[in-house]
């Protein structure tokens, strides 16, 4: 039997902007508020810009479930 391969791809239920971060903790399967408290403090403690703009990105990238 056929191995289903994982995909990532914007969370439905778990969203507070687009998804992006909820599905990145569902295809982690970890906790997605655990997820974006290290984005927030990775983004404050590093460049606020990249982070945004890789995040905006993303929301175009990853494709709806």
């Amino acid at each position: 039997m056929a191995k289903k391969r994982k995909r990532l791809t914007k969370s439905k239920q778990d969203k507070i902007v687009s998804g992006v971060i909820g599905g990145v903790a569902e295809y982690l399967n970890i906790d997605s508020t655990l997820l974006r408290i290290i984005w927030l403090i990775a983004v404050a403690f590093t460049a606020f810009i990249p982070g945004v703009t890789v995040y905006a990105i993303s929301i175009f990238i990853v494709p709806k479930k």
